[in-house]
């Protein structure tokens, strides 16, 4: 007899994971010059680590890594981070570690940080986390970590991006790989949260369900038990899948018009490198408005503070001319048009 269901599932999800960190390590060598092993040396295994809460999601994608790790040739970590939010936190990620360590999943750490407040606790708390594992990544040579996002996140991340009205980018949720050369994987989009937390509950794995999920002062807090809910009962069950499409979907059409406004950035200059206002003009506008985004960004302007109303007001440069001055850009960049030319630089 088989495993359950929810625990098959997230064996599976994980499996074609490490396939294809496998799969991509034999295509894509290490370029180092001591990482290439003599005719004698076995290749290094590679070593995938897991971002690990404590939670269901999480715990279940770190019992997963760890019986599909000793059936391939990978080797299998784990990382809690210590945000420091709450009282005994520190004893939290220690009991934490204490579990992975049980599973056999080996190194295994810590790590404390310090959250700021830029950007809001949510924004800085997900920042401080990142820069936490980046680091872990590259003090242990890790080829990959594995992140427990499930598909109700995804749901609520594409939710979140409608409210902010920033555009098809912020409709394609959480990428299945993303990161520096794809570090981050997410195994579990594709699967709901009950089937992470019912593979937990089958297991017997112990979970620490974080009061900051239910606290209504987060604003995805009040999304996921509240405004999820209240859509699911107003427009009927397959909301959460129905999103998660579209979250996909979106990603796909933002990828080719990235892609073509690549092309289209070395198209619209003139011979020494200016960006020419009625070569702009001519772009399809979704086109357009990425290649002043790129180009604000190029000169100095932090991808996480350009928002839609500045790359608004650098479009009416070009579609809206009527001789006004230069336009104040986050970083302090300046966009101004001189002589039918967009000029972007730091002021």
């Amino acid at each position: 007899m088989g495993p359950h269901p929810a625990v098959a599932a997230i064996r599976l999800a994980v499996r074609r994971v490490l396939n294809d960190v496998l799969n991509e390590a034999l295509d894509h060598p290490p370029t180092h010059p001591q990482a290439h092993p003599t005719a004698h040396e076995v290749p290094p295994t590679p070593l995938v680590l897991v971002a690990c809460s404590g939670g269901a999601d999480s715990m279940a994608l770190a019992s997963a890594l760890a019986f599909e790790a000793r059936k391939l040739p990978v080797r299998a970590g784990g990382i809690t981070v210590d945000h420091g939010l709450q009282d005994g936190s520190d004893i939290r990620a220690a009991e934490v570690v204490s579990r992975l360590s049980a599973m056999d999943l080996g190194p295994v750490e810590s790590v404390a940080v310090t959250v700021g407040r830029e950007g809001g606790p949510e924004a800085a708390a997900r920042d401080a986390r990142y820069a936490a594992l980046d680091a872990a990544a590259e003090r242990h040579g890790a080829t990959a970590v594995l992140l427990g996002h499930t598909r109700d996140d995804q749901a609520e991340t594409v939710l979140l991006g409608l409210a902010r009205g920033s555009g098809i980018r912020s409709l394609s949720g959480m990428a299945a790989v993303s990161g520096a050369a794809g570090r981050y994987r997410r195994p579990f989009l594709q699967l709901d949260r009950q089937t992470a937390r019912k593979a937990c509950l089958i297991q017997q794995l112990p979970v620490w369900d974080d009061p900051h999920n239910t606290d209504p002062s987060y604003t995805r807090s009040r999304l996921r038990h509240e405004g999820l809910p209240a859509l699911e009962k107003s427009l009927g069950k397959g909301v959460v899948e129905a999103l998660a499409r579209t979250a996909q979907l979106s990603r796909d059409d933002a990828d080719a018009l990235d892609a073509w406004a690549l092309d289209a950035d070395l198209s619209v200059r003139d011979e020494t490198g200016q960006l020419e206002c009625v070569k702009l003009y001519a772009l399809p506008p979704a086109v357009r408005r990425r290649v002043l985004r790129r180009n604000a960004i190029a000169a100095g302007s932090p991808a996480g503070s350009l928002f839609a109303r500045h790359i608004e007001e650098m479009d009416r440069l070009i579609t809206g001319w009527r001789g006004q001055g230069a336009i104040n850009l986050p970083g302090r960049v300046e966009a101004q048009r001189q002589g039918g030319r967009l000029v972007i630089r730091q002021g």
